[in-house]
């Protein structure tokens, strides 16, 4: 159990680097759509070799899939992909940690009642989030468009896992999950020539060190730490599974400041740490729920 956490800890917690290495010379959209594309040919690839044949999809999961990987893939990665050529990695991680929070807004304006202290740590996490915005950004000067971009990111992660538990999915996930990355990979594929990217950023262009990172992203990040996640719900506590929410950021923040020397400004750790405190809230006070295992599922990072 300690092993896949370990991986889905260090995994999707350094996905932002990744992502930051992997923008510095191919183009956001295209490398990511690219990252999809090749985890979910794999993934799809070794389930028929596996199981003697291509698993099959109803057509409304199929169009299930679709909508979800066009929310999940398309504007959360996509949305943070983009974003990170200008956003510190440790700042945009701080950002997508608050993806349980927005979860929780969903909910409650579809017309659940949260207790007392998920509402409080709601109140108290948007505090963070609105102090990293307005001047975790001013002071390591990044604009308040590509900020709002990170949160608008968030919130699409946060509206497609939402609704991935009250739409028809395969019952197969790890299938389900292929034919997502390769829908998401093909809608951020159509998407970069319309963004002005040319292939020629991964064909003539990309450094060795971003080409690393877009395989490392592929392989760690959409289909090793994945499985270890899907193996964790079926065997872990879901109290110890969801902690992932709130060690993700905290790894990217420490990978971006060694590896990158991205600075830890005051502003940044102080609304850093109330995210996260905000998240652990949250959690704790929705695992006994009946949906605390969708809470747990739907918290997810940039993975």
């Amino acid at each position: 159990m300690w092993v896949a956490l370990g991986i889905v800890y260090v995994a999707w917690g350094s996905t932002y680097l990744g992502i930051r290495v992997m923008d510095r010379t191919i183009a956001p959209l295209l490398g990511a759509g690219v990252r999809y594309i090749g985890a979910g040919a794999l993934m799809l690839a070794f389930l028929t070799v596996s199981r003697g044949g291509v698993p099959r999809v109803r057509s409304r999961e199929l169009a299930s899939l679709a909508l979800v990987a066009v929310l999940l893939l398309a504007g959360g990665n996509g949305g943070v992909t983009y974003a990170e050529q200008h956003v510190p990695s440790g700042l945009a991680a701080l950002l997508v940690a608050s993806m349980p929070l927005w979860i929780l807004v969903i909910r409650t304006l579809a017309g659940d009642r949260p207790h007392r202290a998920t509402l409080a740590g709601l109140a108290i996490g948007f505090i963070g989030v609105t102090l990293l915005v307005l001047r975790g950004g001013q002071q390591q000067g990044v604009s308040l468009a590509h900020m709002l971009l990170v949160v608008g990111a968030a919130l699409s992660w946060a509206l497609g896992s939402w609704l991935s538990g009250r739409l028809p999915m395969p019952r197969d996930a790890v299938a389900g999950t292929a034919f997502e990355l390769l829908i998401g990979g093909a809608v951020l594929l159509a998407c970069s020539p319309v963004a002005g990217e040319h292939w020629a950023s991964l064909t003539e262009h990309a450094s060795p060190d971003s080409l690393i990172a877009l395989v490392y992203l592929a392989l760690f990040g959409s289909i090793l730490a994945f499985t270890a996640y899907v193996w964790l719900l079926q065997n872990a506590p879901i109290s110890r599974v969801s902690t992932y929410a709130y060690v993700n950021p905290v790894v990217a923040v420490a990978l971006g400041a060694i590896i990158l020397g991205e600075p830890i400004t005051s502003i940044t750790l102080l609304g850093g740490v109330i995210i996260v405190v905000a998240v652990a809230l949250v959690i704790r006070s929705e695992t006994p729920r009946q949906d605390s295992l969708a809470l747990a599922d739907d918290a997810g990072g940039s993975g």
